[in-house]
């Protein structure tokens, strides 16, 4: 590691990650190390293994979390939330002018049938998300039976609430059937317990903001911090969440409408979450232009927060945290329990867009070329519109 930082260099260094980070964390990975590793040496392999074992053991955005560690390593608090800016904001961005794409169109009178098969195509990322996924969580009959029992409990019950309590419930599962003595042994922590209040304190104030005022923007802020503090595994985990509440509850927008987005992020680099400021802003419209961007900065800054707070709080006790074995054990659950989430997205949301021969041969098609990786994501994106434009 570099014995003087330049935070600009360093600043700049998680620039290049972000515009070079396509296909979600385990991409995102080989990012990391190519360039923070290998290239600059801020910290050994073996210390960014550490990193990602930590951040997966947390909810919120993997990937994002495991960079912002690296900043927090490398120069301290200030320097973290500086490179979750530089790392996010870009797409975010991007993200947020995305959500007006609808009436855009719809203001010149051209049809929203160019972005029809972006919809079939998202389908096909997250199919392969939940193969490989699946593949790396399956590996005995414990984490089979959490697998596909999730994945049917979640097909069957639709509500927000039962996403959660799968994933917590799949983590006390692991760990009763381990078996294994002294799981939770006592170690002496000192953390810094503002983060975590904080933490808990703007849980607890957005739910009871929620219960008082009836706004659209303090809806928001409220489900998708809870997306934040809930979801384990990045962005993949969070598709079958926001679908259920967003599409299926409150009717923000239609299938069609959220898999454009999450297609769409698929050919934008950085952190897939920021899928949240298209999400947030959709769910705004109808409120006014102000009301859409607030939407999509609030939408932004409620996933990412939590994510924040807790690497805040977490790391400095991290090589003390490594000793409790029994949070390792209940994260073989709530993996596979996560994968089963993920498979069962994909079988809803191909039921929702449509088994037309048309959109099963561009999700057969994404897969297929993904799986090979013969061609870029950006480049299926732009093939999608091509082709809605031709066949629209």
């Amino acid at each position: 590691m570099s014995t003087k930082l330049n935070k600009g260099t360093f600043l700049k260094d998680v620039f290049i990650c972000s515009l070079g980070a396509y296909g979600g964390p385990e991409a995102h990975y080989g990012v990391f190390t190519d360039q923070m590793v290998i290239k600059k040496k801020y910290l050994t392999e073996e210390e960014l293994v550490e990193l990602i074992a930590l951040c997966s053991i947390l909810p919120g955005p993997t990937s994002t979390q495991t960079i912002v560690s690296i900043g927090y390593k490398t120069g301290g608090p200030l320097l973290a939330l500086l490179t979750m800016l530089v790392w996010a904001l870009p797409v975010i961005s991007l993200m947020t002018l995305l959500s007006f794409l609808y009436q855009f169109l719809g203001a010149r009178n051209i049809s929203d049938d160019l972005l029809k098969y972006i919809g079939p195509m998202a389908v096909g990322f997250i199919i392969l998300a939940a193969y490989r996924i699946g593949k790396k969580v399956v590996t005995d009959k414990l984490t089979i039976f959490l697998f596909v029992s999730s994945a049917i409990i979640t097909y069957l019950i639709r509500s927000p609430w039962i996403f959660p309590t799968v994933l917590v419930v799949g983590g006390i599962i692991s760990v009763i059937a381990s078996g294994e003595d002294q799981l939770f042994e006592r170690v002496r922590l000192t953390p810094k317990w503002g983060y975590f209040i904080a933490f808990i304190g703007i849980a607890m104030v957005s739910i009871l903001l929620t219960l008082t005022v009836d706004h659209v923007l303090v809806h928001l802020f409220e489900s998708f911090y809870r997306y934040g503090y809930l979801v384990f595994g990045g962005g993949q985990v969070v598709v079958p969440v926001m679908h259920s509440e967003l599409v299926d509850g409150y009717q923000y927008m239609t299938n069609a409408e959220f898999l454009t987005g999450y297609g769409l992020v698929q050919g934008l680099p950085g952190p897939m979450f920021s899928f949240s400021a298209y999400a947030g802003g959709m769910a705004a419209r109808g409120h006014g232009w102000l009301i859409q961007v607030l939407g999509a900065i609030i939408s932004g800054i409620g996933i990412f927060l939590p994510g924040l707070l807790l690497i805040y709080f977490i790391y400095p006790i991290w090589e003390q945290l490594k000793a409790i074995k029994g949070i390792k054990i209940s994260l073989r659950g709530i993996n596979a329990v996560a994968g089963g989430l993920i498979a069962v997205a994909s079988i809803i949301l191909m039921q929702k867009s449509g088994f037309t021969p048309i959109n099963l041969a561009v999700t057969l098609f994404t897969v297929v070329l993904l799986a090979t990786k013969k061609v870029p994501a950006p480049l299926l994106v732009l093939a999608a519109i091509l082709l809605g434009v031709f066949l629209g």
